[in-house]
C-alpha cells in the first residue's frame, strides 16, 4: 500500500526513516558532538527553556513520563498524593494509570468529561491536592481550549489552594496560535511545563520537561531512576529542533486551514467539524456511520492511495463515530474540497 494523500498527522506519509535522517543531517554540523554542552540534546534543552521562559528545561523520551515525573514531584513536596485534570486527560485515557501505579498518586476527575473544566469545577474539590493539570488544547474532546481570562482565574485559584499547576502542553505549541500571545506568557501561569516534539513538530519521538532550577535538578533524578536518561538521544534532539525551526512558524498557516477545512465540512453538511470554527490545527470529524463501518472504508480508500486517519472514536450511538484531525503538512497539501470528497468517497464505502 502506498499513500499518496493523507489527512492523518502521523501517516508515513513523511516519516520514513530515510526522509527523517535527511532532516537530521540538514539540522546538524559535520563537528557537532553527540553528548555535552554542544551536543544536540543540551541545544533543544537551552532552546525550549528560552522560548517558554523557564529556569531550564530536560529532555524525556517520552511525556508519558515527564509528566508523572512532575506530578511525583509536586505530590512529594507537598504531602499530598491526589491530582485533578479534565476527567478525559491523556494520563487518564491514554497511559494506563501509570501514575498510580509507579507513583502511588490519586486521580480527582474534575467537571463534564465533554466540557471544558471550569473554575466552579474546581472550587467543588474539597480535598487537597497536590496539582491540577491543564491540558491545552484538550484533545478528547475536539482540542478545545478554555478562554485566556479564565485559564488565569483558574490557575489563580488553583495556586491560592496551595496546589501545583502544571500544563500537559503536548500541543502547546498549536494552542499559542489560538492565545495569540507568547510561549513565554502562557509558561509563566504554570509551575511546570511538559511539551512533546512528535506531534506538531513532527519529531521522532522525546519530549521536555521544564521549570525552575531546584525542579528539573529533581526531574533529572527521577528521570534516571524510571530508566529515561538515554545515552545517545541526539537523534531524537535533532529532529525536534529540526520541527522547531521549520514547523513552528508554521503552526498559524496549519490553524487556518483547519479553519478552512472545517469551515468545507460543515458548509457540505454530510459530517460535522467541532469545534466550529477549530481553536486549534486540532478538531474532530463526527461521521453518520458506525465506527467498524468507518474503519473497513477507510482501509479500502487507504489501499487506492487516499488517508483520512489512522483510527476513530466510537459514539454513544451505535450509527455514529468521529475522527480527529490534526492539520499538518500532510493536510496541507490537501485542499478543503478535496477532503470533503474524502468524507463522501469514504461515508459511500461505509454505507
Amino acid at each position: 500500500m502506498s499513500v499518496r494523500r493523507s489527512l492523518f498527522l502521523h501517516s508515513n506519509l513523511r516519516r520514513l526513516p530515510y526522509d527523517m535522517l535527511r532532516s537530521m543531517l540538514a539540522q546538524v554540523d559535520p563537528a557537532t558532538p553527540p553528548h555535552g554542552p554542544d551536543g544536540p540534546v543540551a541545544a533543544l534543552e537551552r532552546r525550549v527553556a528560552s522560548l517558554l521562559g523557564t529556569d531550564e528545561a530536560l529532555f524525556f523520551p517520552s511525556g508519558t513520563m515527564a509528566q508523572q515525573v512532575a506530578l511525583r514531584i509536586h505530590a512529594d513536596r507537598r504531602g499530598r498524593r491526589a491530582f485533578a485534570a479534565h476527567p478525559q486527560c491523556h494520563l487518564e485515557v491514554w497511559e494506563q494509570q501509570g501514575y498510580a501505579v509507579v507513583h502511588g498518586l490519586r486521580f480527582q476527575p474534575v467537571g463534564d468529561r465533554h466540557r471544558l473544566m471550569t473554575l466552579a469545577d474546581l472550587a467543588a474539590v474539597a480535598e487537597p491536592l497536590a496539582a491540577v493539570l491543564w491540558e491545552l488544547p484538550q484533545r478528547d474532546i475536539g482540542g478545545l481550549l478554555p478562554e485566556w481570562d479564565d485559564l488565569v482565574a483558574q490557575t489563580t485559584a488553583t495556586r491560592e489552594h496551595g496546589a501545583a499547576i502544571h500544563l500537559d502542553g503536548a500541543r502547546l505549541w498549536e494552542a499559542q496560535t489560538y492565545y495569540q500571545r507568547p510561549f513565554a506568557e502562557i509558561a509563566a501561569l504554570f509551575d511546570t511545563v511538559y511539551v512533546s516534539f512528535y506531534k506538531g513538530l513532527q519529531g521522532v519521538g522525546g519530549a521536555a520537561l521544564a521549570g525552575d532550577a531546584a525542579l528539573v535538578a529533581e526531574a533529572r533524578v527521577w528521570r534516571r531512576r524510571l530508566g529515561g536518561d538515554v545515552y545517545d538521544a541526539w537523534p531524537l534532539a535533532l529532529t525536534a529542533l529540526h520541527g522547531l525551526d521549520t514547523l513552528l512558524p508554521r503552526l498559524p498557516a496549519h490553524r487556518e486551514h483547519a479553519v478552512a477545512i472545517a469551515a468545507a465540512i460543515n458548509a457540505d453538511g454530510v459530517a460535522r467539524a467541532f469545534p466550529d470554527p477549530p481553536q486549534t490545527p486540532l478538531f474532530h470529524v463526527h461521521l453518520p456511520v458506525g465506527p467498524d463501518a468507518a474503519m473497513r472504508a477507510a482501509a479500502l480508500l487507504a489501499a487506492e492511495g487516499a488517508e483520512l486517519f489512522g483510527r476513530v472514536r466510537s459514539a454513544p450511538a451505535p450509527d455514529r463515530c468521529s475522527f480527529e484531525v490534526s492539520v499538518g503538512e500532510n493536510a496541507m497539501a490537501l485542499t478543503p474540497g478535496e477532503v470533503v470528497t474524502l468524507i463522501h468517497e469514504l461515508l459511500r464505502r461505509a454505507t
